[in-house]
């Protein structure tokens, strides 16, 4: 196999990678060409592993990457959520459930955003261990770090991410019911309807970066979140919208003209609605809408 093929081969696996160290699809890519220009100039006569040699290459790119994005999130103007690495603009009449389990959790935006709580090297190894499957020794030559000291990182990275978790979450019909009908609430600006569809302390975070106009810190509490939509409808903001997926997450779609305007998604626990998490930052969603079965890869 030549160079090029065996790196070609591999790449959806590191992009899902990147793409889940970093959340930014920008700044994954970036990272799988940088992979590529390493694996280019190295001498592969002394390479047993080309995997290996890759995905070591990428996450020691993707660290140094992330080091660097955490302290320009510092200075970003509101709520940083995920750059969506998919969007489609249809949604099957009902959920298939092979393909439920197809779509892992770990590329929702409410997960990405809860692994934004983590160092760099803990998400590392929380990624590697536990949605990538590597060993334990694995881990430890990845980062440079004991085997016992990378149990220590995924072990604190696994508790800080289970308390952000909803304990009992819907199945796949429920979440999109309840999304539909969050989705015909907000349009019509019915605050006690969509107040109905949330627990009481429910959060509501959207991101703009300082380019249009959105919430400068989360909102808390579903009375707060009812009179925003209310308000939005009052004022005749409220844009068309349909349901599409992120990520493969049933999501809405807002239209501005045919510009995508944003995209929202939601966490369900216990039948309602606990989190609202809306894009709206136009650096976010360029470039990322295609018909489903694109080739974007988030396994």
């Amino acid at each position: 196999m030549s160079t090029e093929s065996a790196f070609h081969e591999h790449r959806p696996r590191l992009l899902a990678l990147a793409y889940r160290l970093l959340g930014s699809r920008a700044d994954a890519e970036d990272v799988v060409q940088d992979a590529w220009l390493r694996w280019a100039g190295a001498d592969h006569a002394h390479i047993v592993d080309p995997l290996a040699w890759l995905v070591t290459a990428t996450t020691r790119l993707g660290l140094d990457r992330l080091r660097v994005v955490k302290r320009q999130r510092t200075d970003y103007v509101g709520p940083w959520l995920p750059e969506p690495l998919h969007i489609a603009l249809d949604l099957p009449p009902e959920p298939d459930p092979a393909q439920v389990h197809a779509v892992a959790e770990d590329v929702s935006l409410a997960f990405l955003a809860l692994l934004e709580q983590l160092a760099p090297e803990e998400r590392a190894a929380f990624l590697l261990k536990e949605v990538f499957d590597h060993d334990y020794p694995q881990v430890a030559a990845l980062l440079g770090h004991s085997q016992a000291n990378c149990r220590q990182m995924v072990h604190r990275a696994r508790r800080r991410l289970q308390e952000g978790r909803p304990r009992f979450s819907a199945d796949a019909g429920q979440h999109r019911r309840l999304l539909a009908r969050f989705l015909d609430a907000s349009q019509r600006g019915d605050s006690e309807a969509i107040q109905a569809l949330l627990h009481a302390n429910a959060r509501h975070v959207s991101d703009g970066g300082g380019l249009v106009t959105a919430g400068i810190r989360p909102l808390l509490g579903a009375e707060r979140i009812g009179r925003l939509y209310w308000a939005i409808a009052r004022r005749g903001g409220a844009l068309p919208a349909q349901l599409g997926t992120v990520n493969g997450e049933p999501a809405i779609l807002r239209f501005d003209g045919t510009r995508l305007q944003s995209v929202t998604t939601i966490v369900v626990e216990d039948d309602r609605i606990s989190a609202v998490y809306s894009v709206l930052n136009p650096n976010k969603l360029r470039g990322a809408v295609t018909a489903r079965g694109g080739d974007a890869s988030l396994a």
